[in-house]
């Protein structure tokens, strides 16, 4: 540790390396980072990490990655090039697009997306790393039993089912995410209605195309019923605009358009974006997600997590009736046995309390 640099300076490193993936003395690590002149990572966040590590007693390696994988022979030589390792920490995009291969492809992995290190270090990076997983598995619960989920939201959204769990639900992916931001995808299959669709469309990070980012001057409804995109409603002009980019999509990566494989919330109450989405999309796409105030769709592609994502803001999800998510505020205690992970976790509690609000969308 350098003269500058003072306890605080690795906690939220700490909490990455120990507690979410559980690194041990005499293990090897691998930090995968990208570029910082690509604009979303800087190089001081994995440089705190690779220190954590080392001050665990491990031993770390660094490596440099490209922003992108373009085809299967890249990700081929990436995975490739990650044996051997006990552990891979990506501070880099391309740990997104290996994030549903095999796990039997490479050593246990994280996804890192505290961009920075302020990022790192703030309550979304320092936020206690157990009582979220706890929730996370409680909220898996509540839904694998629930009879009816409702998804509704201010600008008219109003989707329900049952979620089929069937053999061939939504899988989670294969890489730890750090820290915890989503539950495990619930499958589309069982649901129908219409979602509110504004702002914007863009990509899930799965692969990259042009253009990757549509603008929504209008909302525009999506019709679905169970895995299928029925129709779109709007003005003549925005649902040709939504079509057409569909399409466009769809023969470049050769995929069904209109397929809609899955949806979840984001649930971390630490996760922010403090300047305006628009400035920068990319960067926006690739860390907001896990704020419990955003709600996205897997769509256009059948696989998980399909190519483009619709992101509904401010949803109420309510199981069996019981409102879990309320106007993008998610209330762990409302969950069975929720309270009494709160009560175990009282500093979270506090964060669950008092919610960050700030993730680059007005309403």
């Amino acid at each position: 540790m350098s003269s500058q640099e003072t306890p605080s300076d690795f906690d939220g490193a700490m909490s990455l390396i120990r507690d979410c993936v559980n690194g041990r003395k005499g293990e090897r690590l691998l930090i995968v980072s990208e570029p910082e002149e690509n604009g979303v990572y800087d190089s001081i966040a994995p440089k705190l990490a690779a220190a954590a590590g080392r001050r665990i007693g491990m031993t770390v390696y660094e490596l440099q990655s490209t922003s992108f994988i373009d085809n299967e022979d890249e990700k081929a030589i990436l995975l490739d090039s990650l044996r051997g390792f006990d552990h891979i920490v990506f501070f880099s995009r391309v740990g997104d697009q290996i994030r549903f291969s095999n796990a039997d492809a490479m050593p246990p992995s994280t996804m890192c997306y505290t961009l920075n290190q302020q990022s790192l270090n703030s309550e979304f990076g320092t936020a206690c790393h157990q009582g979220m997983s706890e929730i996370k598995w409680a909220l898996e619960q509540a839904f694998q039993q629930c009879e009816e989920a409702t998804v509704t939201c201010p600008l008219g959204t109003h989707y329900s089912g049952r979620p089929d769990w069937g053999l061939d639900s939504p899988v989670e992916v294969s890489l730890k995410r750090f820290p915890l931001l989503v539950p495990q995808p619930i499958p589309a299959k069982g649901f129908r209605g219409k979602v509110a669709l504004s702002r914007f469309l863009i990509g899930t990070g799965s692969k990259y195309y042009e253009p990757y980012y549509l603008a929504l001057p209008n909302t525009v409804f999506a019709c679905v019923e169970d895995n299928r995109i029925v129709r779109f409603e709007g003005s003549a002009e925005d649902v040709i605009a939504v079509e057409n980019h569909y399409v466009q999509v769809s023969k470049k990566l050769s995929i069904d358009p209109w397929f809609v494989d899955s949806w979840h919330a984001g649930i971390h109450p630490g996760c922010n974006f403090e300047m305006d989405a628009s400035t920068d999309i990319m960067r926006w796409s690739g860390s907001a997600f896990g704020s419990p105030r955003l709600l996205h769709f897997h769509t256009c592609g059948q696989y998980a997590p399909g190519e483009i994502c619709w992101n509904v803001l401010d949803a109420t999800v309510a199981l069996d009736g019981v409102e879990i998510w309320e106007n993008g505020v998610l209330h762990p205690e409302r969950l069975p046995d929720g309270a009494s992970v709160m009560e175990r976790h009282p500093k979270l509690a506090d964060l669950f309390a008092n919610p960050v609000r700030e993730i680059g969308l007005t309403c």
